[in-house]
């Protein structure tokens, strides 16, 4: 059982590795992600399509994808892989303003992510609550206790995914020490955020970082350094597929424009926020477009301008109240669906237990039932050493696999699913079990070797008698 279990396991990292292995290669579309069979490739092209989603192309997190990830943690029945998919689930409820529904999940997750020790993972849970705290709750004491934690549990250096974890940390820490007005320590950590963000090569970080240390040296009244670090940020920006990202990094730097007088750059960057924003026909976009147009003729005195663009932003507000109720009623659609999945997998966890249990009393019934009959039979029936031997060293691994069985889960929660550990208190296990067949199998073969003579003496005068009787 344990040989199988290992090579189970290296077969899984085997499909992984092979499954990361052909996804770096190419950036896999939501099409070809339906022709995966495989599940636990599935999932691994899934998390890097909405990684890529996420962080490069800026589109939308798509729910069904989270379900989909669900699924097949479940599938698998891997708590591991259950963390990854609710902390995307997460992203998804975080990303249309659910927030209570955003940290259930988060707060699903953690246990899971921290019983594997699965840093990479808890650090992103810790940031994701530092952030949700902060921006969405305000709570900004929770919030940095939070990014402390997650920077407790950053992944070992060692591993491909530490950069992209510690850029997070980092960034999170200079806004903070900003929003403090400790502006030595936020310059320190911008900087060190955008060395981290160079290394990992993202556009993304690299604009967010460029963003945060031009924010830095506009608070420490360096207009000119500001203006330099905002220049670069858009021309990374420039690189973005997606016009979600193109938008927010615009802006970013709409704002830093009007704010320095530079009015006409301004107007240039508002006109493509507006552009992109009826592109999309994202309510959300447009009111961020009107917002900073009409901020924009306040600062022209450009009333009639100012003017329409106020109504805009006024009935687009409308319209967003609508559509978050509608996003709403969505997200709670797609909770109840995710509530009842769990409860089916509850269900049939039940069911499993319920099977495993009644099969466990069979085993047991056959255990008592084989050694009675062993016992009955023997006394009227002569057993030499050989038979005894090998009946022994059969019961013995009967009970040793039974033993085993009931066990397993026990060994597994405590040893964390380590090979290597289960290996070894099994051998303990045996290491008690073999004296003990020893001293029975002694005994049985004295007591055996005792009836035997028995046997064969009330025999032989059996044999005697009638012969005796024959004579007469």
């Amino acid at each position: 059982m344990i040989c199988k279990k290992i090579i189970t396991l290296f077969c899984l990292i085997a499909v992984m590795q092979t499954a990361l292995a052909q996804i770096n290669k190419t950036v896999i579309t939501k099409a070809e992600l339906a022709t995966i069979k495989n599940p636990l490739e599935r999932f691994t092209a899934t998390i890097k399509f909405l990684e890529n989603a996420d962080t490069g192309e800026g589109d939308a997190i798509d729910s069904a994808l989270c379900i989909d990830l669900q699924k097949m943690a479940m599938q698998l029945k891997n708590d591991s892989l259950l963390a990854i998919s609710y902390n995307w689930i997460y992203a998804y409820f975080n990303s249309k303003g659910r927030t209570n529904e955003a940290i259930e999940y988060l707060y699903k997750a953690l246990p899971l992510a921290e019983k594997y020790n699965d840093k990479r993972r808890i650090s992103s849970i810790y940031f994701d609550l530092s952030s949700t705290y902060g921006a969405g709750l305000g709570k900004k004491t929770e919030s940095y206790e939070f990014l402390k934690k997650g920077g407790e549990n950053l992944p070992d250096k060692t591993s491909p995914m530490y950069d992209y974890m510690l850029v997070q940390y980092q960034r999170s820490m200079a806004i903070m020490f900003l929003g403090k007005k400790q502006l030595d320590s936020a310059l320190f950590y911008a900087q060190i955020s955008n060395q981290t963000a160079e290394r990992l090569n993202n556009n993304l970080y690299k604009s967010q970082t460029l963003g945060i240390l031009s924010r830095v040296y506009e608070a420490k009244k360096e207009p000119e350094i500001a203006k330099v670090y905002r220049q670069k940020a858009m021309a990374v920006a420039q690189l973005f597929k997606g016009n979600i990202r193109k938008f927010e990094a615009y802006n970013a730097y709409v704002g830093y424009l009007i704010r320095v007088d530079s009015l006409k750059e301004a107007t240039v960057l508002a006109n493509k926020m507006w552009s992109i924003a009826q592109q999309e026909q994202n309510q959300g976009l447009i009111l961020g477009a009107a917002t900073a147009k009409r901020t924009l003729y306040d600062k022209l005195n450009k009333t009639d301008s100012a003017y329409y663009y106020a109504k805009v932003e006024i009935e687009t507000r409308k319209l967003v109240f609508d559509e978050e109720k509608l996003s709403g009623i969505q997200a709670m659609g797609l909770k109840e669906q995710l509530r009842k999945m769990d409860e089916a997998a509850k269900d049939e966890e039940v069911k499993q237990q319920r099977k495993q249990n009644i099969q466990y009393i069979f085993l047991a019934i056959g255990i008592v039932t084989f050694l009675i009959l062993f016992f009955l039979l023997s006394r009227s029936i002569i057993v030499n050493e050989k038979w005894i031997s090998f009946f022994g060293i059969l019961g013995l691994l009967i009970v040793f696999e039974f033993i085993n069985l009931l066990i397993h889960p026990f060994l597994e929660r405590v040893t964390h699913h380590n090979p290597m550990l289960m290996l070894l208190a099994l051998v303990a296990l045996a290491s008690l079990l073999i004296p003990l067949h020893h001293r029975v199998e002694k005994w049985i073969k004295e007591k055996m070797t005792d009836k035997n003579k028995k046997i064969r003496l009330a025999s032989a005068k059996k044999t005697i008698e009638e012969l005796g009787n024959n004579n007469k």
